[in-house]
């Protein structure tokens, strides 16, 4: 089911068409988790073999429809290659030259491939609950009910050292040919020697924070340090106002390239 929502998370309406569809939660499907608020457009997957069902029966206010085909798979975590945005900013006080020179500077440069404060929560309460269960010895993932505190655990250490590998100039200049960064985890660092150190001085002061996710089964990888948006596009529609469009590869976030170009205030949200 290819799905429109508005204003809606991806879970509640993952939860929504089990329920319309008479079919259990872990029945349904997707890729990734789209903002909330926001109007996004992302495929689910409803598992009803041998089985046909009518599409006025999944109606609800919450989302629209827009497409429905048969397919032999499930739709999982990560399979996606990626997403595309369309982005309005508002009130904006730079002008069209700023503007261009900013994009021509990110097209050739990329910009920090930081997870953004979606990743976190709000007011970063994910990171507060990540340090409690980790005091508690309780961070042990999805099994556990924990995993987003997980995550956000291992994402702030890596954007720890992009911010470092910042400050050192390494998004600048080819750094020992290692553009990339850790995702803290169990097992021997792939990285070399100078940026291993880099990393290992870093992360000194966050020893409980890597042991908890090391004992939580989480194997170490690696993330690059770079995202360079794809597409790039700005298209002015008023004088203090700017659509931008591109695309990123999955597990990138928009709000990591939107920061690049303007510093962003989030309004008091009311829903429509």
């Amino acid at each position: 089911m290819h799905v429109r929502k508005r204003d809606q998370n991806t879970q509640w309406v993952a939860g929504l068409l089990a329920q319309l569809a008479h079919i259990k939660r872990t029945d349904i499907g997707f890729c990734g988790l789209k903002d909330r608020f926001a109007v996004t457009t992302q495929w689910y997957s409803l598992h009803l073999p041998g089985r046909d069902v009518d599409l006025t029966q999944l109606r609800h206010p919450d989302f629209e429809i827009l497409a429905a085909t048969r397919h032999h798979k499930k739709l999982r975590r990560g399979m996606h290659r990626g997403n595309r945005f369309n982005i309005t900013l508002r009130e904006v006080d730079f002008t069209s030259a700023t503007l261009d020179d900013r994009l021509q500077l990110i097209a050739q440069l990329g910009v920090p491939n930081y997870f953004a404060e979606q990743r976190f929560g709000h007011q970063g309460n994910n990171l507060h609950k990540a340090q409690a269960l980790i005091d508690a010895d309780k961070l042990k993932g999805n099994k556990q009910g924990t995993g987003i505190y997980l995550s956000a655990a291992r994402s702030w250490l890596f954007n720890l050292l992009v911010k470092r590998r910042i400050e050192l100039g390494h998004l600048t200049q080819d750094f020992a040919g290692d553009r990339s960064a850790a995702l803290w985890g169990r097992g021997r660092s792939n990285a070399g020697d100078l940026v291993a150190q880099i990393e290992a001085d870093v992360l000194d002061g966050w020893q409980s924070w890597c042991y908890a996710l090391e004992h939580a089964g989480l194997k170490q990888a690696r993330r690059d340090i770079t995202l360079r948006p794809q597409r790039l596009e700005a298209h002015w529609l008023a004088d203090d106002r700017v659509k931008l469009q591109f695309s990123l590869e999955a597990g990138c976030y928009a709000t990591a390239v939107l920061r690049e170009i303007s510093q962003l205030i989030r309004p008091e949200y009311r829903p429509l």
